[in-house]
């Protein structure tokens, strides 16, 4: 029986999914997503071109492979037609390539300005999201009031909308706010709305698809097929830093409920993770540093957000909490990223173990979730040398290092933005 392999991030995003998925899809026909929506931004590099997708996934430069946007996912159809006719005009027609779940819930203008109208609320407290509208729309998938692709071509549609509009209105309202001189992404809201729908028009040209037995029919015929998750392990909604999380199941579990597939038909997992930490927006982070290395990871590794371009929180590796990411998907295959962004530090400090109330600890307690716990660090030699197509020996012994520790073998090591610069061990 085929299974279906996931790729998925280990830490709190921007690991590099993007690239690794790019390496991968030359050896699998279908390339789907999971689980969140245009809050993520999966970078690929090659032949001197930047992509960056959102709702796609990041098979979509391989030529052949079907590329699907899965029932767990969530699709605004403005963001989406801009991204679709971006890589159009870069070449790359997805007419017949991208196909869509019906199952998949839909992020309306409304939704947009709830989340700008909650985090306005929270004031200090606030999450930290991108204001694409993923905390409400997941929380109307929940509530069951959503409104999903295949709704798109019911005959009340627009009459669904606009209950579902009116819902978030009176929401926004009790919160203190209207939407005089409301503007999404600075355009006026009424003008946005109008967009929106000219993105559910434009969307209907695409294949709308009942993901579920297409995948597992796929699979019985033989094709290879590999998920991709959006975010990282630690801002799952369940087993993140929550309330500091993401609004959806980024585990390997949500694959499960994201695709329609049962546990039994999951192969390999490949857990992404960078060789050292990033975070965007609030929540702990043990390792963070405000130094001068801290500066030198941001600029050296480029950590501005690929969707929000906001810079991004830098520190060291944090092993206990990539040990318990690998647990809680079952890695079998760990791919370590932009490991060159260290190669002129002499020496690199990873946690190792963690002090909270007098003791030492290698777990993530319940409190971590909302406190910065004291990293127990341990130094190690940097190798202070490019990488050209073979690891040093120093980053050898760094890679050794993370692999004795939590268990798993590093498979798979980036040295650059480019597809082509990676290292398979």
């Amino acid at each position: 029986m085929n299974k279906l392999d996931i790729l998925l991030g280990l830490q709190w995003g921007d690991e590099g999914k993007g690239k690794v998925v790019d390496a991968l899809t030359p050896n699998y026909d279908i390339v789907c997503r999971f689980q969140g929506g245009p809050n993520a931004g999966h970078t690929i590099e090659f032949e001197g071109k930047k992509f960056v997708l959102h709702n796609i996934p990041s098979g979509v430069l391989t030529p052949g492979c079907i590329n699907i946007i899965g029932n767990g996912v969530i699709i605004e159809p403005h963001i989406l037609k801009g991204e679709i006719e971006g890589l159009r005009e870069a070449g790359f027609d997805l007419t017949q390539t991208l196909l869509i779940a019906n199952r998949a819930h839909l992020i309306l203008p409304t939704h947009r300005a709830l989340d700008a109208a909650n985090e306005k609320a929270l004031g200090k407290m606030k999450v930290g999201t991108t204001l694409k509208g993923i905390g409400p729309t997941y929380t109307d998938k929940t509530a069951r009031r959503g409104l999903r692709i295949g709704d798109i071509m019911s005959a009340d549609f627009h009459e669904k909308y606009n209950q579902l509009k009116q819902f978030h209105l009176q929401q926004i309202a009790g919160l203190g706010f209207d939407m005089q001189g409301f503007q999404l992404d600075g355009i006026d809201f009424a003008e946005y709305e109008k967009l929106w729908f000219e993105g559910i028009e434009y969307l209907k040209q695409y294949q709308f698809i009942d993901s579920e037995y297409y995948i597992n029919e796929a699979l019985d015929a033989g094709k290879k097929v590999l998920a991709e998750g959006a975010q990282g392990s630690m801002l799952d909604i369940d087993f993140g830093s929550y309330p500091f999380v993401t609004s959806s199941n980024v585990i390997a579990a949500g694959v499960c409920s994201g695709l329609g597939v049962a546990p039994s038909r999951i192969g390999k997992v490949y857990g992404i993770f960078k060789a050292y930490c990033t975070r965007v927006g609030t929540g702990p982070f043990p390792t963070e540093l405000f130094d001068e290395t801290g500066e030198n990871l941001r600029q050296n590794g480029h950590e501005f957000g690929a969707t929000t371009g906001r810079p991004r929180r830098c520190g060291g590796l944090d092993l206990p909490a990539l040990k318990y990411a690998v647990m809680l998907n079952g890695v079998t295959d760990l791919m370590m990223m932009k490991s060159d962004v260290m190669d002129d530090f002499k020496t690199v400090k990873v946690a190792t173990a963690y002090r909270y109330n007098g003791k030492e600890t290698k777990q993530l307690p319940f409190a971590s979730c909302t406190e910065t716990m004291e990293p127990a660090l341990t130094e190690l030699e940097g190798w202070q040398q490019r990488i050209e197509g073979k690891i040093p020996q120093k980053l050898e012994n760094y890679i050794k290092f993370i692999e004795d520790y939590v268990g798993v073998p590093v498979k798979f090591v980036s040295y650059g933005p480019d597809r082509t610069q990676n290292v398979w061990r």
